[in-house]
């Protein structure tokens, strides 16, 4: 695999430089902190998320260290203390870190991931933990709405050249790829990290050549075991099938290639389809696919399916590389906990006025409750971090916000969705390959009900909290005045 590492320790907010030398110089550099890394809202208002990014945050963490340059850098600001400085020469991460492994279908308010460790090595990873995964998340999301979509026709992203920078692009097509899309444009994405590359040709083929049949007779002779020839250059129906028909008969047939393709990037899709269809299955062409493109959604593809057009597969670009419709993924990366002197956990909370950005307090586990009978998730349960589930007993859940709301689950098993990642500082967790993730996420969302995975009005899957955990918040608020008695 291609190394495409670099030393992105600097890559974090400046506060947190700041933050870090205040610790520093106040001796709160060795206090043991915990932080939770979570979102608020389901990407396109739909009914869950995929968690993905956890690879490069582990590469990120492994590789943390400041060199030279950077110690000088800090030091021309002017800001930071010499021992601070000093401090940062020998600084590596020795803390701990759970996650749910990438491609886990997940929902707001539950840790993706929990970072417990000294409040200067906390602080510092907070931006690139939250970059990874919000973005990379945000796609992963995205793509399995689109696969969704389709219903079983195959989708590549073609999203490179409308990207934001170089690692959107290559980090896109791996979120992409893990959220159930099946190949990229990309083709570094293809050398590093294992997502298939495809690709035709663009319409600047076709005008390079005098006419349109002796580019496409060129490409077949090129390339004849993969001879997909894009036909709207010109005109579809008036020409590029027809062409594509000649070039077909001249140079496949007499091959023995009965397998090829055409792509069409523009137009009425459900009417050219259909016609385009019907004239290849006339000339004998019946296994060739037919390819579209063209500012593609998931909307767009379930209402071309639904009209009946004739498509085998879906070049999906801006739409996809940039979750065009619901951009930003909102992960956020909040302190939930501190220890004391003799190791005690200390639950923290952070108050609003917007009640949604009220957190959750305390070390704390994930439990996914799937009913035994028929394997599909009913619940999410955050617990405290001591606290076990007996799934051989009946168990009451309860909505948070609403009480009263109250389910006894039965015959169902109890599943801890975080995982060790980092052990004092040390990688404790084997890292999936990227076809494993992808058959993860596959059987993740088949675990989730029809309800759920709808794109509109999506079934509200619900993340309760234990007992204990709720009473502790419940407390802290009132504590603070927040509830009145």
């Amino acid at each position: 695999m291609k190394d495409i590492s670099r030393n992105l320790t600097m890559l974090f907010d400046f506060y947190e430089l700041t933050m870090s030398n205040g610790y520093f110089e106040n001796g709160m550099q060795d206090k043991i902190v915990y932080f939770d890394v979570f979102y608020r809202n389901n990407p396109d208002n739909g009914g869950f998320a995929i968690a993905a990014g956890l690879q490069q945050v582990v590469e990120y963490v492994k590789a943390l260290h400041f060199d030279e340059d950077d110690i000088a850098y800090l030091r021309s600001k002017g800001c930071f203390s010499e021992k601070f400085l000093e401090f940062l020469k020998d600084f590596r991460f020795t803390g701990d870190i759970w996650a749910i492994p990438e491609g886990t279908v997940v929902f707001p308010g539950e840790p993706l991931m929990i970072v417990r460790g000294k409040t200067i090595e906390a602080q510092f990873i907070e931006t690139y933990v939250l970059m990874m995964m919000n973005h990379q998340s945000m796609i992963a999301t995205k793509a399995a709405r689109l696969t969704r979509a389709a219903k079983g026709r195959a989708i590549s992203e073609f999203g490179s050249r409308r990207a934001h920078g170089a690692d959107a692009a290559i980090l896109g097509a791996r979120a992409a790829y893990i959220g159930g899309v099946g190949s990229t444009a990309c083709a570094i994405a293809d050398e590093v990290y294992g997502v298939p590359a495809v690709g035709t040709m663009a319409h600047s083929w076709v005008q390079m050549f005098d006419t349109e049949y002796e580019a496409f007779e060129t490409y077949c002779k090129t390339y004849p075991n993969n001879a997909t020839l894009l036909v709207d250059t010109y005109n579809v129906l008036e020409s590029g099938i027809p062409n594509a028909i000649k070039a077909f008969n001249a140079i496949l047939k007499p091959l023995g290639i009965t397998k090829c393709g055409i792509r069409i990037d523009s137009g009425d899709i459900t009417y050219l389809t259909k016609k385009v269809r019907k004239m290849l299955d006339d000339a004998g062409w019946t296994e060739c696919r037919i390819v579209i493109s063209n500012a593609l959604d998931e909307y767009l593809i379930r209402e071309l399916i639904r009209q009946g057009a004739c498509v085998d597969a879906f070049g999906v670009g801006e739409r996809l590389i940039t979750s065009k419709s619901d951009p930003v993924f909102g992960g956020v990366y909040k302190l939930c906990a501190v220890e004391n002197e003799n190791g005690k956990i200390i639950p923290k909370i952070k108050i609003s006025e917007n009640v949604g950005k009220i957190t959750t307090p305390h070390f704390k586990k994930i439990y996914r409750l799937r009913g035994r009978d028929t394997g599909k998730a009913e619940a999410d349960l955050l617990c405290v971090w001591d606290e076990t589930i007996d799934d051989t007993k009946p168990l009451e859940i309860f909505d948070p916000h609403h009480t009263w709301k109250r389910k006894t689950l039965e015959n169902f098993k109890a599943e801890e969705l975080l995982v060790p990642i980092f052990k004092n500082g040390e990688l404790v967790y084997d890292l999936p390959t990227i076809t494993e993730i992808r058959r993860h996420c596959e059987e993740e969302i088949a675990g989730m009900w029809d309800e759920v995975r709808r794109f509109s009005n999506p079934h509200n899957y619900y993340v309760d909290l234990s007992q204990k955990l709720w009473d502790i918040k419940h407390d802290m608020l009132k504590a603070k005045g927040i509830y009145k008695e």
